[in-house]
């Protein structure tokens, strides 16, 4: 296929399947690379949208996608989603069982699932005994960082997945993650053996979610400001980390005893009562979880409003994953950080036993200087990831309530000028000792005592520049080399300051405070608009039709669905196609309920217009949906379904007939009815030709002879 024609199919794939009539930055392009068979690396955030990446190719090839994912919670959420949408996915995993197993890769050697989800493990084990005759089209890597490690969630079986190239070298691999600095890209292409891979780093600036981080204010507060979440976001979820399984336990212990529901999750419960916990906040039967990190890679839940962590997580990968997991849907969310010194102090210990003491202790020093910055939080993140921002994002605690600035361009010209004229060999210590003039032995046997900028800042102290070295960094004028020992190297944003082509602000220094003064809420809070009242409507009907068909409620729409349906207010199917995330299947399979409130909200009849449920069969028709599946949805007969055919063929909007009626179904039918007018139908019956047949019969007979 051309590009062109991989566009148009792809957009007519992710509106009739997604119920989205647009890519996001970048899905298309990678579509495009990996349709056209090349490897390709891609970063996005999470909640941006890799997973479509993957599964649109896998709808335009004619064979099965291969998706490798690290766990069963995972898998179970992609396929489950999957299938709601109407795409024939499956998984193969040990919660299942071997008879189950071997079904499903019978279903893809027969072409019927386009997408299998398998472990690392599992592919490693059965992929040589049946790589060669199986029809992959694409391997896709999910939580790609794992192959990596440099990566903050090392798995080793990841490390075996360069078979893949060499027994399928004809098959392209897409390697997708959402959390990796640069060093960690790299090793993930290298590993994987990927062939000039299509490299796509997204944004990852998720500007919906609120940053927060405060000294740690004791048990209580913490609390009480889970508490105030919980009452300020009261028909979603939240995720409240802590570092140790006892404080998850006893925090799940005080909110209870409030009168929240909320349960906890660790490593330490049986896998029983961590699969009924996950399930609990699935389902939204509890509002909080509160857990260790072993809780969420697994969670695909659109509408997770807050996460907070109650101790400081060891890297800023880490930290991003995490509070990724709110607001997937786009709206609106909250991160709180609170942190301690003892928390520096337990994780700098984790480090020193680690096995790769000094990359992840400088990683906890970038992770202790988020916690710790007066400057805006986002821009701390995109610099960590090599996103280039150069204003405040007006959504965090310090955008919120600024510290003072002043002009640092000099300061920061005197920092950059250091590290250049040693040639970028250095790190933030003896950069330090440079600027102030030190008569440290080092220095003077390195010849930093030579260069122009030696003693240039005497004027600060150390605590001063080490401060200043730590914003500039947070800020993207320098990037940490972690492969390099730790040395610091200019950025393109630096050069420009450097060269006086760009303005540099600084936050004032000042000794840190351990302290801080929680923020009130709110009481009064403002009357909802008519469209929120329809949304809070909606988000209850959402839950009934959820548990009527025991599905989690973002797997029937997420809360951005719900806001633009209240939004766009459709009173007729044709009206609900048109909401963003409503795709076909979906759209006839739980729109009507929704469509009564509206019309009943705006005041109409609870009828929904004439035609309306000709049009959702033609909806199901044009998704590629059997007559049979169609009546189940639309819990009708059969031989009404075949009614509605003969309807829409009469009025042309079906016009290729073989998947209804074969040819000679067809010329056996007309042949009865032309020679035998009197008793047709009967001899028909007799045959086995239902009603609803004969009529699609006679439909196309029309369509045929016009007139």
């Amino acid at each position: 296929m051309s590009e062109s024609d991989i566009s148009q199919r792809a957009h007519a794939l992710l509106q009739r399947f997604y119920g989205y009539r647009t890519f996001r930055p970048g899905q298309l392009e990678i579509i495009e690379a990996v349709a056209s068979g090349r490897d390709a690396v891609v970063l996005m955030p999470t909640g941006g949208g890799k997973s479509i990446c993957y599964q649109i190719p896998a709808l335009l090839s004619d064979g099965c996608t291969v998706v490798v994912s690290p766990l069963i919670a995972l898998m179970q959420d992609q396929t489950q989603a999957l299938i709601q949408n109407g795409v024939p996915a499956a998984a193969i995993h040990s919660n299942q069982s071997e008879t189950y197993n071997r079904e499903v890769i019978e279903g893809v050697f027969a072409g019927k699932i386009k997408l299998l989800y398998i472990s690392p493990e599992r592919l490693l084990t059965d992929i040589e005994r049946w790589s060669q005759s199986m029809p992959v089209r694409l391997f896709a890597i999910d939580e790609a960082h794992c192959i990596s490690q440099w990566g903050h969630d090392f798995r080793p079986d990841y490390t075996s997945l360069w078979k893949l190239k060499e027994l399928r070298p004809d098959v392209p691999v897409i390697a997708l993650t959402a959390t990796a600095d640069r060093l960690t890209r790299d090793d993930i292409a290298r590993q994987l053996r990927l062939r000039d891979p299509f490299c796509w780093t997204g944004s990852f600036d998720r500007p919906n979610i609120s940053l927060r981080a405060y000294p740690n204010p004791g048990r209580a507060k913490r609390a009480d400001y889970i508490q105030h979440l919980v009452r300020k976001y009261p028909n979603d979820s939240g995720i409240a980390y802590s570092l140790s399984r006892k404080a998850t336990e006893e925090l799940d212990a005080v909110l209870r005893a409030r009168g929240i529901r909320s349960v906890c999750y660790h490593a330490g419960m049986s896998a029983d009562q961590r699969d009924k916990a996950q399930r609990a906040f699935v389902n939204g039967s509890v509002q909080v979880v509160c857990a260790t990190v072993a809780f969420g890679m697994g969670i695909d839940k659109s509408n997770i409003r807050w996460v907070v962590h109650n101790n400081m997580p060891a890297n800023i990968e880490s930290y991003y994953q995490e509070i990724g997991r709110a607001g997937r849907d786009g709206m609106p969310a909250e991160a709180v950080l609170f942190h301690s010194f003892a928390d520096t102090m337990v994780l700098r210990n984790f480090a020193d036993e680690s096995g790769r003491q000094a990359v992840n202790l400088e990683k906890l020093n970038r992770m202790e200087s988020y916690a710790h910055a007066r400057v805006c939080r986002r821009r701390i993140l995109l610099s960590y990831f090599s996103e280039e921002s150069d204003c405040d994002c007006g959504n965090c605690d310090i955008c919120l309530d600024p510290p003072h600035r002043f002009d640092g361009t000099i300061t920061a010209q005197k920092a950059l000028s250091a590290v250049m004229r040693t040639s970028s060999q250095i790190g933030v210590f003896t950069l330090t000792d440079i600027l102030r003039g030190s008569s440290r032995a080092e220095i003077r046997n390195l010849g930093y005592d030579k260069i122009k900028t030696y003693g240039v800042g005497s004027d600060l102290s150390r605590e001063e520049w080490l401060d200043y070295i730590s914003q500039m960094i947070q800020l993207g004028v320098f990037e940490v080399d972690y492969d390099r020992g730790n040395r610091l190297s200019v950025t393109p944003y630096g050069m420009k300051i450097l060269r006086g082509q760009a303005q540099f602000e600084l936050s004032r220094y000042q000794p840190r405070q351990y302290s801080r003064k929680a923020t009130k809420t709110k009481e009064n809070a403002p009357a909802k608009s008519p469209t929120e009242q329809l949304f809070e409507q909606l988000k209850s009907i959402r839950l009934e039709v959820a548990r009527k068909e025991g599905l989690p409620p973002y797997l029937v729409f997420s809360d951005a669905t719900l806001m633009d349906m209240a939004s766009k207010k459709p009173t007729s199917i044709e009206e609900m196609m048109n909401v963003s995330g409503v795709g076909e299947k979906k759209g006839v399979r739980f729109g009507r309920r929704f469509l009564l409130a509206i019309r009943k909200f705006e005041g109409l009849t609870a009828a929904t217009p004439q035609g309306s449920s000709l049009k959702e069969t033609l909806l199901l028709v044009n998704a590629g949906t059997g007559l049979g599946e169609i009546a189940s949805l639309k819990k009708v007969s059969l031989e009404t379904i075949k009614g509605h055919i003969a309807k829409l063929i009469d009025e042309g909007l079906i016009t290729t007939f073989g998947q209804f009626i074969s040819r000679g179904e067809y010329e056996t039918i007309m042949k009865t009815l032309a020679d035998n007018p009197d008793n047709a139908y009967d001899l028909l019956k007799e045959a086995g030709f239902t009603s609803g047949t004969i009529a699609i019969a006679r439909a196309i007979h029309r369509y045929n002879n016009p007139g």
